[in-house]
């Protein structure tokens, strides 16, 4: 018999392995959480510590930071979606034998910018030879792979934010998703970049299934489409991996809001209702950004005023009982936070009693992470996404 999953459950579940409805607690604790969350969105640092923070009890931006630069327990580098995340140093053998087997969709560049997968590979080199024992900024590390490689690397194509980039940028990635490639420490207002941390690399055939596994048991029930999407890995690869892990056996068919999804094999036990309470995620947070459906989790107005186009991270969320229910801004003033919450929805802004409580307390939750005083404000967030 097919078991059936409600999106309640699912949300519960989901919730619970994230440790948003339980935190976790100390800052030991910080690359356990970045591992459950399977990374976290890094593009905007201070997000990144928010969706680690938020996680763990007592934990504050310093000690997310500590982690990535003093303990070396998290590394930032270019992690799914070729996006900056932070990962966890102990998992970049999988990582960064699963990223680099994905396949990737058709190159956005002109003909005459792109590289070839010969070029492609051989910057991936010149940057991991480059940054052995070094820590570049951009234009420090171009001169050394252009004189590895050839001018050819060199040539400014490659459409940038204010002018071009030179050619080899468009593979800058798929360094950092090899492991020849992570970022260091900022100097003074400058990104750095060095080699990763030494490690022994899975091989892709293993890789590759371990990473949806952890994937399904992170944010399952889930379809081919739904892993396609965090990914942004086409959709009949995903079909395919499917199909051979399901003959495998490594894992199962459940009936999920209404249609087919899958589960690792034996992991069916959820819970019996679902999770009652308020949490404030920032931009990007992995919860947001993987959890699908994204109708159910942005119901009603929550997905025009949440979405981005229908992409998902950019506006910060107010999660109530497991759905999206608001957004929220930040405002920073010297010591100080500001946090303006926007409910959506028929009450007109209204929460009940305990859900008040329970958003006042996120607040606070907010400041001690960012080491500030916090400030509640009820009323409408007037910024766009991502600002």
């Amino acid at each position: 018999m097919t078991v059936t999953i409600s999106w309640e459950a699912a949300s519960a579940r989901r919730l619970e392995r994230q440790f948003l409805a339980n935190p976790a607690t100390g800052a030991a604790a910080v690359p356990t959480v970045v591992a459950s969350m399977l990374g976290a969105h890094a593009q905007v640092l201070s997000a990144a510590e928010l969706s680690i923070g938020v996680r763990i009890t007592g934990a504050t931006r310093t000690d997310v930071r500590a982690a990535l630069w003093e303990h070396r327990t998290l590394v930032k580098t270019h992690g799914p979606r070729g996006t900056v995340h932070l990962l966890p140093t102990r998992d970049l053998p999988l990582w960064t034998s699963a990223l680099p087997a994905i396949p990737s969709g058709a190159s956005p560049f002109a003909p005459e910018v792109r590289v070839t997968e010969q070029q492609a590979q051989q910057i991936v080199t010149a940057i991991e030879d480059a940054l052995d024992g070094a820590c570049l900024t951009i234009d420090e590390l171009s001169d050394k792979v252009v004189a590895r490689t050839g001018p050819w690397a060199g040539d400014r194509v490659m459409p940038a934010f204010q002018g071009m980039w030179p050619r080899w940028r468009q593979v800058l990635h798929r360094a950092g998703q090899s492991g020849a490639l992570c970022f260091g420490p900022d100097r003074g207002r400058k990104v750095t970049y060095t080699r990763s941390p030494r490690f022994d690399p899975l091989p892709a055939t293993e890789a590759v299934p371990a990473l949806l596994l952890r994937y399904l048991h992170a944010y399952g029930p889930a379809t081919p489409a739904y892993f396609a999407k965090w990914l942004a890995a086409p959709t009949a690869w995903a079909a395919r991996l499917f199909e051979e892990q399901a003959a495998s056996g490594a894992i199962e068919e459940v009936a999920f809001e209404g249609a087919s999804a899958w589960v690792a094999a034996g992991d069916t036990e959820f819970p019996s209702r679902g999770w009652r309470g308020v949490r404030l995620l920032p931009y990007f947070d992995a919860y947001g950004i993987a959890a699908q459906p994204r109708e159910s989790l942005f119901p009603g107005e929550a997905y025009g005023r949440a979405l981005a186009r229908g992409q998902a991270g950019n506006y910060p969320v107010l999660l109530v009982d497991g759905a999206v229910a608001g957004v929220w801004h930040l405002r920073r003033q010297g010591k100080r936070a500001v946090v303006t919450v926007e409910v959506l929805g028929p009450s007109s802004g209204a929460l009940k009693a305990r859900q008040e409580e329970a958003l006042a307390e996120q607040v606070d939750r907010l400041g001690e992470v960012l080491e500030a005083r916090p400030e509640l404000v009820r009323g409408e967030v007037r910024v766009g996404p991502h600002a």
